[in-house]
């Protein structure tokens, strides 16, 4: 009977151990909030989920602040057509969430259709009770 017990506790901590916390669900969320902002752009949408300090990075090496990254994505010179993101990890950390996903995305930047397969870090700041996005770190997958 105590075998019984010690493995249904060890079950239970294992299984919790592995569940998303709130926050965790929260930035998982607005981290979809986020892609489909991505895909239908609105200043207003984008605005919403980035913080005013926002530093967005290109797999390129090109570097936008907040305002150049929306104007980029309105004005249609960076456009998603599709995006999948795989793998993703999240890990908050206080008011910090650290996100890491892989990001695959049919693209027509400029009007030029592409492909992006590409790796993403991005850093969530909670500001009065919302995750903002303030950096982003993409990379080219090897």
């Amino acid at each position: 009977m105590k075998r019984i017990i010690s493995l249904l506790v060890f079950c239970l901590i294992v299984s919790t151990s592995h569940a998303q916390s709130t926050d965790e669900k929260e930035v998982a969320a607005t981290v979809e909030k986020f892609k489909m902002a991505l895909l239908d752009p609105t200043k207003e949408n984008l605005d919403e989920l980035t913080a005013s300090a926002l530093s967005y990075g290109h797999s390129s090496g090109k570097l936008e602040d907040k305002a150049t990254f929306i104007q980029s994505l309105i004005s249609k010179s960076s456009d998603f057509v599709t995006m999948e993101l795989t793998q993703q990890t999240i890990k908050v950390v206080g008011n910090i969430a650290i996100v890491r996903h892989n990001l695959q995305a049919e693209t027509a930047d400029g009007g030029k259709p592409g492909n992006a397969k590409i790796g993403v870090m991005l850093i969530w700041l909670k500001q009065q009770g919302k995750w903002k996005l303030l950096a982003r770190q993409a990379f080219k997958l090897v």
